[in-house]
């Protein structure tokens, strides 16, 4: 999650200390400032649409699962042409929380990490009794977006065609001025 010091855009704060037992919904609708911020923050040239709909949720003892979906409709330039490139972004949101001085959370920071690339992350730790569901939907928007997106049939060509003869120039060029 961001820093504490670095305030997501969509951030939305969820009191943990007694949920719901059917958990509790967070719906987040971005309005213009949030999605203007957003796509200053992704270096996209904007962001026309964002929502994420969540469910927090009581985990083990004291632990705290935050799962849904956050969906977006995003503008990118694209990296060979340069035009606008519209792409739509629908991730799943899921993260567990522990309390930062559970005894759950000393034995992942103690105990030996073994991390399974397509399983679940490992839980992050929390202080105080507020999580910010926000700041982890944005996470996972941010990692949705494409790094490089390219338009349809649009192709970055090398001009390879002209170096072996540039380089054949340059010979007869080394040869004609005795540097070879």
């Amino acid at each position: 999650m961001k820093d504490t010091e670095e305030k997501s855009p969509v951030s939305f704060p969820v009191h943990v200390a007694r949920l719901p037992q059917k958990g509790l919904p967070v719906v987040i609708e971005a309005d213009e400032a949030q999605r203007k911020a957003l796509a200053e923050a992704h270096g996209l040239l904007s962001v026309d649409s964002y929502r994420a709909e969540m469910l927090v949720t009581a985990w083990k003892r004291n632990g705290v699962k935050v799962s849904g979906h956050v969906a977006a409709d995003i503008t990118q330039a694209c990296v060979v042409t340069l035009e606008p490139l519209k792409a739509h972004i629908d991730e799943a949101v899921e993260g567990l929380f522990l309390p930062q001085d559970s005894k759950l959370a000393r034995l992942e920071q103690q105990g030996e990490m073994v991390l399974d690339a397509d399983g679940p992350d490992s839980p992050e730790t929390f202080t105080g009794d507020t999580i910010d569901a926000g700041a982890l939907a944005e996470e996972f928007f941010g990692l949705a977006i494409d790094p490089y997106p390219r338009k349809p049939g649009v192709t970055l060509e090398a001009s390879g065609s002209d170096e072996p003869e540039e380089n054949e120039f340059r010979k007869k060029l080394r040869g004609l001025l005795g540097k070879d």
